[in-house]
C-alpha cells in the first residue's frame, strides 16, 4: 500500500465507512454522517521545524515541495485563489468569493508543503453567532444588512501563512532635540502681550538595540482581503501542531501564491520597520530627526504554516464584501456597506455639536 493511499483511508470511519472529517468542537476526527469518532491517531509526537532561510533561497531543500498524498487543486477565475481539495470533493464554487468560474489547475512546480498547522477550535455554529454579533455591533451599515445577517455562506478555509525568525543587532545615530521656551512680547490692538515659544535644541545621540523577531506572519493568500486578516491577526504560533492530513481532512486549503523570496522580503520590510521604531524609541529627548539604523541579522528561518479562517463574502447591491473571523481566537473583522442616511445623520450630529460648543466658549 502507498503512503497516498494510506494518506487517504486511515481516516474512514470504523462505522459506516465515511470519510471523517476534524471536528473543532470535539478536537478530534469525527464521521459527519453518524457522529463516529474516527480511531486514527493524529501525529502530535512531531517537531515544528524552523529551516534555514538563507539555504532555501538558494534552493536547498526542495526535498519539502509536494503534498506527498493525493491532492487536486482549482484555481477561481474571478479572485484568483488556488483551493487544494480532497481528490473526491466536488467544489462547486470558490470557497472566498462564491464565484462558479473553477477550472483545474496544475503546478508548473510542486510547491513547498506546509509541516505545521492550527487546527479549527472555533465550531462552525459559533462562526455565525460571533459575525451575527459583529454585525449588531455596526451602526453606520444599512439595518436591512444587519436583519438579514448574511450568514448563510460560511465557510471554513486553511490560508497559508510563512513565519519568519530572526536575531537582530542594530546600531543607530540620530540628532536629538530637547524642547525649551522663551517668553516673547508683542503688541495686539494696541496692547502689549506675552507669550511662551517653543524652541528645539539639538544634540547628537547614538544607541543600540538587540533583538529577537519570533514568527513574523506573512500571509500567502490572494482569497482574501490583506486588510480582514491583518484585523482578525495574531495566530497563537506556539499551539502550531506538526502537519498531519487529518487536522485538514474535510476542510479546504488554499495553495500559497505568494511565494517564499516574495515573503521573504515582505517579512524584512517589516522588520525593518520595527527595528526603526524600537530605535526612535531609544532616542532621548522631546523629538529627533536623521534617524539612521544600521542592522546585522542573523538567524533568519522560516516555516510554512496553515492557519483556519471562517470567510464570509457577499455580495449588496452591486459590490462585494468580504468578513473573516480567526478560526482559533475567534477575531472577527469585515467590511459591510454604509448607509449614506446614516452618514449624514452623523455629520448633522457632529455640525450642531460644533455649533453648540462655540455658541458656549464665545457667550463666555
Amino acid at each position: 500500500m502507498t503512503a497516498e493511499t494510506v494518506a487517504l483511508s486511515k481516516f474512514s470511519c470504523p462505522a459506516c465507512g465515511g470519510e471523517a472529517n476534524w471536528n473543532p468542537a470535539r478536537q478530534k476526527l469525527v464521521c459527519p454522517f453518524c457522529g463516529t469518532e474516527s480511531p486514527a491517531k493524529l501525529d502530535a509526537a512531531g517537531e515544528i521545524v524552523e529551516h534555514d532561510l538563507v539555504a532555501a533561497l538558494r534552493g536547498i531543500g526542495d526535498d519539502r515541495r509536494g503534498w506527498q498524498s493525493d491532492r487536486r487543486q482549482v484555481k477561481c477565475q474571478s479572485c484568483n485563489a488556488i483551493s487544494v481539495l480532497d481528490p473526491a470533493r466536488q467544489a462547486q464554487n470558490c470557497e472566498f468569493c462564491g464565484s462558479a468560474q473553477l477550472v483545474a489547475y496544475e503546478e508548473t512546480k510542486p510547491g513547498f508543503r506546509p509541516e505545521s498547522v492550527l487546527p479549527f477550535r472555533v465550531t462552525e455554529a459559533q462562526a455565525r453567532d460571533g459575525i451575527r454579533s459583529w454585525y449588531g455591533k455596526l451602526w453606520l451599515a444599512p439595518n436591512r444588512l444587519k436583519k438579514s445577517a448574511l450568514t448563510d455562506t460560511v465557510r471554513g478555509v486553511y490560508l497559508p501563512y510563512w513565519t519568519f525568525d530572526a536575531h537582530v543587532d542594530a546600531t543607530w545615530t540620530a540628532e536629538a532635540g530637547h524642547y525649551y521656551y522663551t517668553t516673547e512680547t508683542y503688541t495686539e490692538n494696541g496692547q502689549t502681550r506675552t507669550r511662551q515659544v517653543q524652541h528645539v535644541r539639538w544634540e547628537p545621540a547614538a544607541g543600540s538595540v538587540r533583538h529577537f523577531f519570533d514568527d513574523d506572519l506573512v500571509c500567502a493568500s490572494v482569497g482574501v482581503h490583506p486588510g480582514l486578516l491583518r484585523g482578525v491577526e495574531p495566530f497563537p504560533t506556539a499551539e502550531l501542531k506538526p502537519y498531519d492530513a487529518g487536522y485538514v481532512a474535510g476542510w479546504v486549503v488554499e495553495r500559497y501564491q505568494i511565494d517564499l523570496v516574495a515573503a521573504a522580503q515582505r517579512a524584512r520590510d517589516a522588520m525593518d520597520a520595527k527595528l526603526q521604531a524600537l530605535c526612535a524609541q531609544q532616542v532621548p529627548g522631546d523629538t529627533f530627526r536623521n534617524l539612521a539604523v544600521n542592522a546585522d541579522y542573523s538567524g533568519q528561518t522560516f516555516k510554512h504554516i496553515l492557519a483556519p479562517v471562517w470567510l464570509l463574502s457577499y455580495t449588496f447591491g452591486s459590490k462585494a464584501f468580504q468578513c473573516a473571523m480567526n478560526g482559533v481566537t475567534g477575531a472577527v473583522d469585515g467590511e459591510y456597506p454604509k448607509s449614506p442616511w446614516k452618514i449624514a445623520l452623523l455629520v448633522l450630529a457632529v455640525f450642531v455639536a460644533v455649533v453648540i460648543a462655540m455658541s458656549l466658549s464665545g457667550g463666555r
